[in-house]
């Protein structure tokens, strides 16, 4: 969402800059946002411009601001407030313009009530919010969004389609852990799979839901799977098997008494055949 406002705002030209709150100590965010001077801290052998100033003229995406300390959150709302930054260590204020968006997963009207996040601060960066539903709400996204990853992958020239079988386990899923969680599962699955195709085995989620997911997903489809066939696996055989299970080979290799991976292989040996 914050790429595309960036993306489709008058600031497109400009640099889009991420920090991630979550994954930076209280010491080292103040140091990324604000920058240093040389010698304001063990090891800075030199200025460094934070990423307030790298972001000058585009845009700031702060992720996970429910988790700024305090202290910073007094240092953002006065950067907010003046368009200037002052880096640590330094004795004078730098001009920046960058537009700030910002993202969390906490309530944060909760938090403030709380006392952990400043009133003020927040209501300078509520002044135009969107609410993005967890991703168990947005069904419709999950396979496109696992098309997504899979494209992403180092190895995204080896193409593992998603099978009816393999979106309707992603389905049965909640997701707890929103899309993160779902990159996790395709990542994970993908290298299960190595150069085989993807396969409701290799989506594996965190316990215990993980069990529900897929005997939903298996309940889903049980009527549907044939009696197991007697008789010899021919080509002729296979050719049956599949057209009486609607193409899913999974069902079709149990109906024919083998494992998938050899009908795969029966499958290979059969393609150059057909293609002649």
């Amino acid at each position: 969402v914050a790429k595309y406002l960036h993306h489709y705002s008058n600031r497109a030209h400009g640099p889009f800059v991420v920090v991630d709150c979550a994954a930076l100590g209280a010491n080292l965010i103040e140091s990324e946002l604000f920058g240093h001077e040389k010698g304001s801290f063990t090891g800075a052998s030199q200025r460094t411009r934070g990423l307030f100033e790298a972001a000058d003229g585009g845009t700031l995406f702060i992720d996970e601001i429910g988790e700024l300390p305090l202290p910073l959150q007094a240092k953002l709302l006065r950067a907010l407030e003046t368009g200037t930054i002052r880096r640590v260590g330094g004795t004078g204020y730098v001009k920046v313009d960058a537009r700030i968006i910002a993202a969390t997963n906490r309530d944060m009207r909760q938090m403030v009530a709380d006392g952990l996040f400043r009133q003020d601060l927040y209501y300078r960066l509520s002044a135009f919010p969107i609410t993005v539903p967890p991703l168990c709400e947005r069904k419709d996204d999950i396979a496109r969004l696992a098309e997504h990853f899979l494209s992403r992958m180092e190895d995204a020239d080896r193409h593992l389609p998603l099978s009816p079988e393999v979106i309707e386990v992603l389905l049965a899923y909640d997701y707890p852990g929103n899309v993160r969680e779902l990159r996790n599962v395709i990542e994970r699955a993908a290298i299960l799979a190595c150069d085989d195709a993807l396969r409701p085995s290799h989506i594996v989620f965190d316990e215990p839901r993980r069990a529900s997911a897929h005997s939903a997903a298996r309940h889903a489809r049980a009527p549907a799977t044939p009696p197991r066939r007697a008789g010899p696996v021919t080509d002729q055989a296979i050719a049956q098997a599949l057209r009486d299970c609607a193409g899913h080979r999974g069902q079709a290799a149990a109906l024919l008494g083998i494992s998938e991976r050899t009908l795969y292989r029966r499958l290979g040996r059969r393609q150059p055949a057909s293609a002649g």
